[in-house]
């Protein structure tokens, strides 16, 4: 058998040779600094996969051919469900083991064993969260017995491929991680797989941001004012993905053909549910419960004096230092949570995507179309991983062949279709997680005042491993709705010692905790649902499939060979007997408990070949606000569905039918929505000074489109953050606000001139990528609610040094119109003719770990770029860009699809770099010009057109060895790592 070696087809020798010129530069550039012949070429290369020739495998039942196309992606054969999913481990390992492993640490709190100290603080924070602790419960006790087995033989497939390799045999990161570190990977296992869904549900968690960031603004703004920056979702002009349905009461079941009129709200609504924590001020607000509660990294044991936000509890203390109180707890766990790795992207309006399925009586198909693109962080690798996995025959004992995009260090197929169906995800954006204030008092918390009833915490020690240093000791303490995350952060020592509470709360002490209730902390089936979905075959199937994926909540999208198309909203939902989710809650009044039971699946929301024809999914509200149960107060606001919807009825009012090209043209519509509600006040604008006038003039006779070479884009998106920067971001506490971002500002508490209190300068808090105003489409929302009305409040703003105050919307959006011209002179330079929004709107791909922190040198070696984009933030080509701290793309359309259902060969995709994670690889970003340009390839499904695409063969062949590999002693898949050492727990 070769050892490790790779057979270059005539296709790719040419691309090669100058991919290895580039290596050797770059190699005699490191040499000569003092890396000397560590780093040769030998050092890179020495981890490239072997794709040609054969491979022994143990416990392969048969033989198994792994064939790739020019671009690296692999089309699996294989004659059982056991050898796909083992052959499936061992190419993911192949090309992506260093982002597996580092994903697995990090979802288990055990960064710190391959990192070192920097990494203890949020390792802390993910063990007090326990991922690992729920996948390993998941894995004993929710999960099929075909799914366990599934898991099994993935799990032996990448310690296949481990076995005897370490170091520079495994990637460049390892040789540069044993430069300072003798880390070395240990056996994969089963749980390492189930965890990762634990990590996507925390990135997809809901509206937790919004909840926290309502309060903090209490310190400048009052509850009217607040409002106004979240305005209630437009249902009347933002359609819901459904515009009919209700649930029969009756019957509990949703009936998809229903009039909405026919739902009756009950308690489950959560409507005017009695005041919560919060302002301090007795505003009595009426929203309630609590949406999200995530603490930060810090480490720390065993903190009482901890607590949250609140909103309308009056008693026992002066409002002003309530509020500032409060609001500096809630900073300390906003800083917290940017300090947890966001691997899909930053929480906010940029989580996100896209998908719309075209029935096949609109399409030029005859058959239905189906498109998919989610917005999430850039990463090098991309997230996903493209891959097909086929029986050559269909049995009782091999039951796949499907094809789409994958998760490496997961088995199964996430997004993508099989022999029948198509399906797509977009977030739903449920509100899945509450805040609780605790009242803690040694071991135990209350769990009722008026019944004066108290209860156990349960309390659990666990040690951190620290590569380089002595090991840290965590106390981890949980009540029964969850863990106490404010005990993972010393900035909330203080937290809850001020927090405004009514006359029955208890007594505070030293302060009150903050628990958190998540749903994804409950065991569940979410991975027996994604081998389901890999072999529905109609749309009932697809619907039980749907019933077990429980988190994080998705929209799902569906078509089939058919002819159907069809929708369904699954996951686990929470009802709450009080409050709405959007503010913290009291952990002593039972009232503001979940109930035992979420929403009965029976009664989610559902359609099957809807009359319109098509169904579109953004983020924005599933259905109107008639349905009776709480799914969350914080929607996307419907800029990018809105426009897609109006595309597509455009072509079909047009009298034409709808392409694949059209799918994909729709896809990279740039079309700026805001700008074509400002742009014509700003061209009517009266500008005095020449070199402003000449920039207005770029936006005469704009189309709105946000192509690369658009210098009119380029300044209206400049003027765009300027205005937002001075009617609001100016105004907000700097807790929200961008690091850097300094202001002279009157202090916190301050009510007026009369105070006679000097400014002070303030600096922003916030990280650049989660910083308000972001620009996203709710603040769209917010300057359409006011654009009309000229004196609006908002549109003042005070003096600078060069600028006059502004008191009504044209002098606002005159200054904005010259600091925007300002700004792109120093960013563009002073001529005009040189400005376009892709020199501004740069996309620069980094490796998730040692591309962003490890030294200059080695981040050249590993990231790439930048890439000049069109597109922007809430535009159908989501390059998100956040307006409070620049223009840098932080979110994107992450992969491409447009499924051809039924003629499946002609269906396209698109990654966002490559199938390799290796360095210099052909295939480590091979894809991205073609996905900056909006390209797709050709993908290929079936055996026939496998074959004529297919570059390089690598057939696995059955061996008789079955050691695991000796790199390191595999964990028992069902206990907690060794790292992890946890003592007896009390309740």
């Amino acid at each position: 058998m070769p050892s490790n070696t790779t057979a270059s087809s005539p296709k790719k020798k040419k691309g090669r040779r100058g991919r290895l010129l580039v290596i050797v530069l770059v190699l005699a550039l490191l040499g000569g600094i003092g890396y000397g012949g560590y780093w040769g070429v030998d050092a890179v290369r020495a981890s490239f996969p072997q794709t040609t020739g054969e491979i022994d495998i143990p416990g392969l039942e048969g033989r198994v051919e792994v064939k790739r196309d020019d671009y690296g992606v692999p089309q699996i054969y294989a004659d059982s469900d056991a050898d796909l999913f083992r052959a499936q481990g061992f190419v993911q390992a192949q090309d992506r083991f260093w982002e597996m492993d580092v994903r697995r640490h990090m979802t288990a709190g055990r960064l710190s064993e391959m990192f070192g100290s920097g990494q203890v603080k949020t390792d802390a924070f993910l063990r007090t969260l326990g991922w690992r602790k729920v996948a390993q419960e998941e894995f004993k006790t929710q999960l099929s017995k075909d799914t366990k087995a599934y898991l099994t033989a993935y799990a032996d497939g990448v310690n296949a491929y481990l076995k005897g390799k370490e170091g520079k045999e495994l990637s460049v990161e390892y040789a540069a991680l044993a430069l300072t570190n003798d880390y070395k990977p240990e056996a994969w296992t089963e749980v390492d797989s189930v965890a990762w869904l634990k990590a996507m549900a925390w990135d997809l968690r809901g509206n937790m941001q919004d909840e926290i960031d309502r309060a903090l603004m209490e310190s400048r703004l009052d509850t009217p004012q607040i409002n106004q920056l979240y305005p209630a979702y437009r249902h009347g002009t933002n359609k819901p993905i459904m515009s009919n349905g209700a649930v029969d009461e009756s019957e509990g079941v949703f009936d998809p053909k229903a009039d909405p009129s026919d739902n009756k709200r009950d308690g489950d609504n959560n409507e005017g549910s009695g005041s919560q924590l919060g302002n301090g001020n007795g505003s009595g607000n009426t929203e309630s419960g609590s949406d999200s509660g995530q603490g930060g990294t810090g480490e720390g044991s065993g903190l009482v004096g901890n607590s949250g936000p609140g909103d309308g509890f009056t008693g026992g203390t002066d409002a002003a230092d309530a509020v500032e109180g409060v609001n500096t707890q809630l900073a300390g766990i906003a800083e917290s949570l940017d300090g947890i790795p966001a691997l899909l992207g930053p929480n906010g309006d940029g989580i996100g995507s896209n998908s719309w399925v075209v029935s096949g009586r609109l399409t030029t198909t005859g058959k239905p179309l189906l498109a998919n693109d989610p917005h999430l962080a850039p990463q090098l690798p991309s997230l996903w991983y493209q891959m097909g996995l086929h029986c050559r025959k269909l049995s009782s004992t091999c039951t796949f062949d499907t094809a789409g995009f994958t998760f490496s260090g997961m088995p199964g197929v996430i997004i993508g279709h099989n022999q029948d169906i198509a399906w797509g995800l977009t977030n739903l954006g449920a509100d899945v997680t509450d805040l609780y204030l605790e009242k803690v008092s040694g071991d135990s918390y209350v769990t009722d005042t008026k019944q004066d009833r108290e209860e156990k915490l349960t309390i659990r020690r666990e040690v951190i491993k620290v590569a380089g240093g002595k090991p840290r000791t965590i106390t981890v303490r949980e009540t029964k709705r969850g863990p106490l995350i404010s005990d993972r952060s010393t900035e909330l020592e203080n937290v809850g010692v001020q927090a405004p509470v009514d006359d029955e709360a208890p007594d505070r002490a030293t302060g009150y905790g903050v628990s958190l209730q998540w749903t994804a902390l409950r065991p569940g089936k979410s991975m027996d649902a994604v081998f389901a979905l890999n072999r529905a075959k109609d749309f009932r199937t697809f619907r039980a499939a749907a019933k077990n994926f429980e988190v994080p909540s998705q929209n799902l999208i569906y078509a089939d060979k058919t002819g159907k198309i069809g929708y369904q909203a699954p996951g686990l939902i929470p009802v709450r007997a009080k409050g709405d989710g959007t503010r913290p809650a009291p952990g002593w009044d039972p009232a503001y408990y979940w109930k035992k039971d979420p929403v009965p699946f029976e009664e989610m929301p559902y359609e099957e070949d809807p009359e319109r024809g098509y169904i579109v999914t953004a983020n924005q509200a599933v259905i109107d606000e008639s349905y009776p149960h709480l799914l969350t107060k914080d929607w996307g606001y419907g800029a990018r569905s809105q426009r897609i919807n109006q595309m597509i009825e455009q072509k079909i009012k047009d009298g034409g039918k709808i392409s694949t090209e059209d799918m994909r043209t729709m896809q990279m519509d740039n079309r700026s929505e805001i700008a074509s509600l400002l742009n014509p006040i700003l061209i009517k604008l009266d500008i005095k000074d020449p070199n402003v006038r000449e920039a207005q003039k770029l936006l005469e006779g704009w189309d709105y489109s946000q192509e690369p070479d658009s210098a009119a884009a380029a300044y209206f998106n400049a003027v765009w953050r300027n205005i937002l920067k001075l009617a609001f971001g100016n105004k907000l506490p700097k807790e929200l606000r961008a690091e850097g971002d300094c202001l002279s500002v009157a202090p916190a508490g301050a009510t007026g001139p009369d105070d006679r209190i000097e400014p002070v300068i303030e600096c922003g808090e916030r990280d650049g990528d989660s910083a308000q105003p972001d620009g996203g489409d709710r603040w769209f929302e917010v300057v359409q609610s006011i654009y009309k009305d000229e004196d609006n409040p908002w549109w003042t703003s005070p003096a600078s040094r060069t600028d006059k105050a502004t008191k009504t919307r044209d002098e606002l959006f005159a200054r904005a119109m010259e600091d925007a011209r300002w700004e792109l002179t120093a960013e563009l330079g002073k001529d005009m003719d040189t400005w376009n929004w892709g020199r501004l709107h740069q996309l620069t791909l980094k490796n998730q770990t040692l591309g962003k922190e490890g030294p200059g040198l080695l981040q050249h070696l590993l990231n790439r770029g930048p890439w000049n984009l069109g597109g922007g933030e809430a535009t159908v080509n989501a390059t998100g860009w956040n307006a409070a701290s620049g223009y840098e793309v932080v979110w994107v359309p992450s992969m491409r699809m447009v499924v051809n259902v039924g003629d499946w060969d002609k269906s396209r995709w698109i990654n966002l770099t490559g199938a390799s994670g290796h360095a210099y690889s052909a295939h480590y970003t091979d894809q991205t010009d073609k996905w900056a340009k909006g390209e797709l390839l050709d993908w290929s499904f079936t055996e026939k057109a496998v074959e004529e695409n297919t570059v390089d063969t690598l057939t696995l062949v059955p061996s008789e060895e079955s050691e695991a590999p000796d790199s390191a002693e595999a964990p028992d898949s069902a206990e907690a790592p060794d790292s992890a050492e946890t003592t007896e727990s009390q309740q």
